[in-house]
C-alpha cells in the first residue's frame, strides 16, 4: 500500500483526532470527527459557529490535525489549510445521525458550519508490532542493561497537496 493510501486509511479508521489552531495566546487543540472526501483530498468537519475556531482560522488558516491509531500503533500529523463555510448542502452531505444531538435543526441549523481542511503535508509514524513484544523487550533491557529491540519505527513525510 502506498503511503498516501495509508494516510487516508488511518483517517478513515480513526475518525476522531485533534485539530490545533493558533490564537493570540498560542495554540489550542480540540477533538473533532473527520469526514473524508478522498477523491478530492479534502477533510471536512461539522462544527459550531459559537466556538472560537472560526475566528482563529480566519486569522491564521494554517492548522494541524493529529490522530493516533492505537491498534496499528500509528501516529499521524497533517499540516493543512483550513476554511470555515456556511454551506447547509455540504453539511447535509457529511451529516451523521449523531450530529442531531448537537444541532437539532439539522444541517440547516444556524449554528452549523463546515470546516474544510486541505492537507499539504503529512507525517506518519508506524510503530513496532505489538505490546507484548514491547513489554518483553523492556523487561529484557532492564535485566541485561541493553537497549530494547522494538522493531522498526518508520517515519514518513508525505507531500499530499
Amino acid at each position: 500500500m502506498d503511503r498516501e493510501a495509508r494516510i487516508w486509511n488511518l483517517l478513515e479508521e480513526s475518525g476522531v483526532g485533534m485539530l490545533t489552531t493558533r490564537f493570540a495566546g498560542g495554540l489550542r487543540a480540540r477533538p473533532l470527527e473527520a469526514r473524508l472526501d478522498r477523491d478530492h483530498g479534502v477533510i471536512y468537519f461539522i462544527v459550531d459557529v459559537r466556538g472560537l475556531k472560526d475566528d482563529e482560522i480566519e486569522a491564521a488558516p494554517d492548522v494541524c490535525f493529529t490522530l493516533t491509531n492505537a491498534h496499528d500503533k500509528a501516529y499521524l500529523s497533517l499540516a493543512a489549510r483550513a476554511e470555515v463555510l456556511r454551506d447547509p448542502l455540504l453539511a447535509a452531505k457529511f451529516w451523521k445521525k449523531t450530529d442531531d444531538v448537537w444541532w437539532p435543526g439539522g444541517p440547516e441549523d444556524r449554528h452549523v458550519r463546515v470546516l474544510r481542511l486541505e492537507p499539504s503535508l503529512a507525517e506518519l509514524w508506524d510503530g513496532p508490532a505489538s505490546r507484548e513484544v514491547a513489554r518483553y523487550e523492556f523487561a529484557r533491557a532492564r535485566a541485561t542493561g541493553e537497549e530494547p529491540d522494538l522493531g522498526q519505527n518508520r517515519k514518513a513525510t508525505v507531500d499530499i497537496s
